[in-house]
């Protein structure tokens, strides 16, 4: 297992880097800055990202002794070996999540549904903590738009007098189509209409009584 120790992220050269997507300082340990570089481990971290095509997030990666103790870890933590990850899936779905992951190599599995994130390491095979809800929701198709239906018909590809002709019944049934929905919408209403009218006219001279009122109180009182 090919591993580099870095005092601090910035010692690491440049051209030792070799994971497009992540930074040494994504990796370091959050509180020392100190880097165990696990190339088996990042392999397969840009491995995840590259499957899923989304950024990762991670919350934590190499950790320090140190810092290891002052955060709790476990004492055998895979975190101390930099082959754990800790990543959000605020932006995943979770069970895409796992089984990317799984994909490529990562046998460990921490599940946080309260913390929001998934520990990932590189075994050996366990799992534990309470699985994340599924909350994705798959829906129905969408029909394509109008235009999109013209523009792939032969009527937009056609030319002359025979496509302008059927262009225009395309058109002239889209437009029955329309009113024909609109009609079926209002007839429920039909037999309100004549009320409706009413609560207008009646609303309207409400508005018109109080204006004239207000114009006349403020005449009283010399304001106009």
């Amino acid at each position: 297992m090919t591993t580099t120790f870095h005092r601090h992220w910035r010692d690491v050269p440049k051209n030792a880097w070799r994971w497009p997507n992540f930074s040494p300082a994504e990796i370091a340990c959050r509180g020392t800055g100190k880097l165990l570089i696990n190339e088996p481990a990042l392999d397969r971290l840009q491995a995840l990202r590259d499957r899923l095509g989304k950024p990762l997030i991670v919350r934590s990666a190499y950790r320090s002794p140190e810092h290891n103790r002052a955060v709790g870890g476990a004492t055998r933590s895979k975190h101390l070996d930099g082959t754990a990850f800790d990543i959000a899936v605020a932006n995943h779905d979770p069970v895409a999540f796992e089984a990317a992951a799984r994909e490529v190599g990562f046998l460990g599995f921490g599940f946080y549904p309260r913390s929001g994130f998934m520990h990932v390491d590189l075994g050996p095979a366990r799992q534990w903590g309470e699985r994340f809800p599924v909350r994705r929701t798959d829906f129905a198709a969408e029909a394509p738009p109008a235009r999109e239906v013209l523009a792939e018909s032969r009527t937009m590809r056609g030319g002359g007098a025979a496509g302008v002709a059927t262009l225009g019944a395309a058109g002239v049934e889209m437009a029955q189509q329309v009113l024909a929905d609109t009609q079926t919408a209002i007839l429920p209403l039909v037999s309100y209409l004549d009320t409706l009218r009413w609560v207008f006219i009646a609303v309207a001279l409400v508005g018109i009584a109080v204006t004239i009122y207000a114009r006349l109180d403020d005449w009283k009182r010399g304001r106009r």
